[in-house]
């Protein structure tokens, strides 16, 4: 599967991972133009990262300055694309008058990881998908400062956060509990928000019935489980952990590999070397990226990027 194509006036940009419906796509961009590759797993992705990073723009729009950005930064934006961006944002509050119907959602991304938050109903799980939670249930549904309202209840009432550090939410992703276990654990949250119901609960916001939504298969997180799971323990499932991570893409890095999962914005590819790399997609937005076939045009390492190594902490430099 090629990854881009780059054509003549101008490459494709990267938009990064997209998850409009239970399979992930790569975005793609130039000038007002849109396109979208749908991903596989089992199927080889690779790339090269040609020229310079830019400013993705925002809300849609191109970047008026064409900023040059840093490799590292996952939000591909320069500062003032940023600030409009996150402006016209639900996160903003900004648009108390929007007419849309929203859901609150109840999150779970491992053990002892959970989060209340919101989206347009519009958009079904699409936001789950996007934050690669393992497991939700929608809580309730109404106009937009009803769902923020409660929300903000939730958070305070329940004592969890807004949001959760992709880092954790990798760190865990290698050996999650078995599925009776991960809806175990977003019912116990949804008994507690529901116990809340009248108490600072927006009276035009209607609850929704608890149904849990296991997200694993989506992500490509099952693997075969355990042969002898401990006494009174649900059978875990384990996918192979990433233990390197690219930490930037570079002017003529390349990376490549076959894609065995993806949650959120990371893709886990393993490589030619019989590891397994996580790619955080968002570090890919805005460069202009030309197709390479893993398997005719790399040897070696499949990955010639810096990388991090984050199964022991370290750090590995240069271009692989």
């Amino acid at each position: 599967m090629t990854c881009a194509v780059r054509e003549p006036g101008g490459g494709w940009r990267c938009a990064g991972v997209r998850w409009p419906r239970e399979v992930p796509e790569l975005g793609w961009s130039r000038g007002g133009d849109r396109r979208v590759s749908v991903l596989a797993y089992g199927a080889g992705l690779g790339f090269r990262a040609v020229g310079e990073r830019h400013c993705v723009g925002a809300r849609g729009n191109v970047c008026p300055l064409g900023a040059v950005v840093p490799g590292r930064s996952t939000g591909g934006r320069c500062a003032e694309c940023a600030r409009l961006d996150r402006a016209h944002s639900v996160a903003a509050d900004t648009m108390a008058d929007d007419p849309r119907t929203y859901r609150v959602y109840l999150a779970w991304f491992g053990p002892g990881m959970v989060k209340v938050g919101i989206t347009g109903e519009e958009r079904g799980a699409a936001r789950l998908r996007e934050q690669g939670a393992v497991a939700f249930s929608w809580l309730g549904r109404g106009p937009l400062m009803a769902a923020r309202r409660t929300e903000e209840v939730l958070r305070a009432a329940l004592g969890v956060p807004d949001r959760i550090p992709y880092a954790k939410k990798r760190a865990v992703r290698g050996q999650l509990p078995g599925a009776e276990e991960r809806a175990a654990a977003v019912a116990e949250l949804y008994a507690r928000a529901a116990e809340l119901e009248g108490r600072g609960w927006p009276e035009s916001l209607e609850r929704l019935p608890l149904e849990v939504v296991d997200q694993v298969g989506i992500f490509g997180l099952d693997r075969a489980p355990e042969p002898d799971p401990a006494p009174g323990r649900s059978v875990r499932e384990s996918a192979p952990a990433p233990v390197r991570s690219v930490r930037e893409l570079v002017d003529g890095g390349v990376v490549a590999g076959r894609l065995v999962a993806a949650a959120g914005p990371d893709l886990h590819l393993a490589v030619a070397d019989g590891g397994m790399v996580l790619l955080d997609t968002r570090l890919i937005t805005g460069w202009d990226l030309t197709a390479v076939t893993p398997a005719a045009e790399v040897t070696g390492s499949d990955v010639r990027v810096p990388l991090i190594d984050i199964g022991g902490g370290g750090v590995q430099g240069g271009l692989f």
